[in-house]
């Protein structure tokens, strides 16, 4: 979880800023509901024995529940008044229920565009072992306040 309280007002975020660590421990009970409530029906996600059959060494954590972590470490930080413009990201490591995976990132760029204040970020998650399991990229509209620029 995030340790950040209160979120960033535009003028206050500079490029280089670090977006708070947000830890997530999957488990094979939440990678059952994923795949359900996504219709993934791939047996990799939930069927353990299958998986295994593969070469995994357990049901795999979802291509697109890592860009979720992501993208909630990201909001987390932007608070409930940012809007999430784009967001991608690439899987590069497996992950597996009891992987304790740490998403955190920094801010590479900011602008006002379109009466908005934009924030891009560099994300990453990493397992415990410190292995890149997903980067992303986010771009993320702030609201101005008073006396900020658009």
């Amino acid at each position: 979880m995030a340790t950040q309280t209160t979120p960033p007002r535009f003028a206050d975020i500079t490029v280089g800023q670090a977006i708070p660590a947000l830890v997530k421990r999957p488990t094979g009970l939440q990678l059952f509901r994923y795949s359900a409530v996504t219709w993934n029906a791939h047996l990799i996600h939930y069927d353990d024995a299958y998986a295994r059959s593969e070469g995994y060494p357990a049901v795999l954590v979802q291509s697109h529940l890592h860009g979720a972590f992501l993208i909630q470490a990201a909001l987390d930080w932007a608070g409930p008044g940012a809007r999430l413009r784009r967001f991608r990201w690439e899987n590069r490591h497996l992950a597996v229920p009891g992987d304790v995976l740490t998403c955190d990132g920094r801010v590479t760029a900011t602008r006002t565009e379109d009466g908005f204040g934009v924030v891009e970020c560099e994300l990453f998650e990493h397992n415990q072992d410190g292995k890149l399991c997903a980067p992303g990229w986010a771009v993320i509209g702030f609201p101005l306040t008073q006396g900020e620029s658009a």
